[in-house]
């Protein structure tokens, strides 16, 4: 086995793991509803979850761990996905929140640190952007 092929199989079991941790989300409130299997089958596409893959992660999430990436870049870009399955309903229970709380502290940000991202993140989420906030994303590059 090559050097590569070890660095396509860590990517792709941390990928597995972040869509474990996805369908963890879209189910803990009950059934997936079908704006959750949208995102679901678009996040699969993304993070390239075959269609085994995807049935045996919806049977049984919790049996792929998370693991983290290595930048701060791609755990925001892996919260912003938690937070876009979320929001996929537009809103978050009290049950999301707390596993979202779980899943920022896995992705390797602090307590205090997830807390901050969280609160930011469900404020931009829910459409609750101040008009400074909302300039500044529309004049970010």
């Amino acid at each position: 086995m090559s050097f590569v092929d070890l660095f396509d199989s860590g990517e792709h079991l941390r990928n597995l793991g972040h869509f474990a941790a996805i369908v963890n989300l879209a189910a803990i409130d009950g059934e997936i509803n079908e704006l959750e299997e949208v995102q679901l089958q678009r996040f699969a596409r993304k993070l390239n979850i075959d269609e085994s893959e995807y049935t045996k992660v919806l049977k049984n999430p919790s049996s792929f761990p998370i693991q983290p990436p290595n930048t701060v870049e791609r755990r925001l870009e892996r919260l912003h996905d938690l937070f876009t399955i979320i929001f996929s309903d537009h809103n978050i229970d009290e049950e999301e929140a707390e596993l979202i709380k779980k899943y920022a502290i896995g992705l390797g940000f602090s307590e205090e640190s997830s807390k901050a991202i969280i609160k930011r993140s469900v404020d931009i989420f829910s459409g609750h952007l101040s008009f400074d906030d909302y300039r500044y994303l529309l004049n970010k590059d």
